[in-house]
């Protein structure tokens, strides 16, 4: 899709998100005028007026207009919006995180591969990485991702991908991502990076180098809690690689999660603003209460890596983690006291949500395994919603006596 910009001076960041948005699909309505936004091109198929356009569409590299699997007006719209907001060349939308995640395994890996990857992820992944891929023949080596010397000694000569996620879910722990780029580089191995907690406004991870970036738009780009979906973004050759892959697996998004998705890519930039200051907040108040032992908040100077999310972050997001006093029992009551934060799965919406990581996200991993991960029983997640944040403070503070 091709986005008219203006002579005089380039377009800002979010005029131009909402431009590819509500530019892209316009419809002509039936007294002449054209729809402000763009309509939901609900159809898994489309009709050509000459055998010759039908041909071209089924050989082009994601038509808009031919089979909805393929491509789709509605999902141009917003991969040329994440394209925008990421600073890549191309973007895919996928049914969700986990589809995203997927396509970039198994489109950029082959039986006889080794992969590298951080010892934290999302829990999806991590299944992912150590249940799946050696199914398929895929070798993966787990480092911790504080150490670079790890990264170092874990490549291998068949190692073609390395899978980043900072900051972690669910232990805002941060990723020197040039300092990744550089062992990568000197491997000939490709880089994939999960920006989902982060968000493209406050990192965009291409700028380092990285060269695949991943998101559950299920978080903080849909933004209301209402939709499932992912995305990868990078540049084009790879990208259209990845197509390749994806109209076989089939994880496709779908017109109406699309349209959502565009509605809420128009806003993300001035949620993520309140979102940054809210959880700063949050973190700043549990960080002084005698109940809490720890408090793991990039923005906090007593992050044990905070001049390194610094360097490579604008904000520091909407996620506070911290680990209470009492162990398992007092962080899963803490929880069943809350008023205001709800007690759900998933994160990046308007509403405050607060887990117990041990007995909710995390409860399928076992013991050792959240210790190898450095998920504590004690810690409590945070997703920090829209509320006015003195709201969410005194719900904090309430639990807590």
């Amino acid at each position: 899709m091709t986005i008219r910009k203006p002579k005089s001076r380039e377009w800002g960041m979010s005029t131009r998100v909402i431009r590819s948005v509500t530019g892209g699909g316009a419809a002509m309505g039936p007294g002449g005028g054209t729809s402000l936004t763009a309509p939901i091109w609900q159809s898994s198929t489309f009709e050509f007026h000459r055998p010759e356009e039908v041909a071209d569409a089924a050989t082009a590299t994601q038509p808009e207009t031919f089979y909805t699997r393929y491509g789709n007006p509605n999902f141009s719209a917003v991969q040329t919006a994440l394209a925008e907001l990421e600073g890549g060349e191309a973007a895919l939308v996928t049914g969700s995180g986990m589809a995203a995640i997927m396509l970039v395994f198994l489109g950029m890996l082959k039986n006889g591969d080794h992969l590298v990857s951080q010892n934290c992820h999302y829990v999806g992944t991590m299944k992912a990485l150590e249940s799946w891929l050696p199914r398929y023949g895929i070798e993966v080596t787990m480092v911790d991702q504080t150490d670079l010397d790890a990264f170092a000694d874990a490549m291998r000569p068949n190692t073609r991908l390395v899978m980043l996620e900072t900051p972690t879910n669910p232990t805002l722990t941060i990723t020197d991502l040039a300092g990744v780029m550089g062992i990568a580089r000197d491997h000939d191995a490709f880089v994939c990076m999960d920006n989902t907690f982060a968000t493209p406004i406050n990192q965009r991870p291409l700028e380092h180098g990285i060269d695949l970036v991943v998101h559950s738009a299920t978080k903080y780009l849909g933004g209301h809690s209402d939709l499932t979906a992912g995305f990868v973004v990078g540049r084009k050759e790879l990208i259209d690689e990845l197509w390749l892959a994806h109209i076989i697996h089939g994880g496709i998004s779908h017109p109406f999660e699309a349209w959502l998705l565009g509605r809420g890519l128009q806003t993300l930039p001035f949620r993520v603003a309140r979102h940054n200051s809210s959880a700063m907040a949050v973190a700043e108040f549990l960080e002084g209460h005698a109940a809490i032992e720890r408090v793991y908040y990039p923005g906090l100077a007593s992050h044990p890596q905070h001049e390194l999310a610094a360097k490579q972050m604008d904000g520091f997001g909407g996620m506070v983690v911290f680990e209470l006093a009492g162990g398992f029992d007092a962080a899963r009551d803490f929880t069943a006291r809350l008023e205001l934060a709800r007690r759900a799965v998933s994160l990046g919406g308007t509403e405050t949500l607060a887990v117990h990581a041990a007995s909710m996200i995390h409860a399928r991993l076992t013991p050792a395994q959240r210790a190898e991960a450095g998920i504590s029983e004690n810690l409590i997640r945070v997703s920090v919603g829209l509320e006015d944040p003195e709201d969410i403070v005194a719900d904090f503070e309430r639990a807590l006596r």
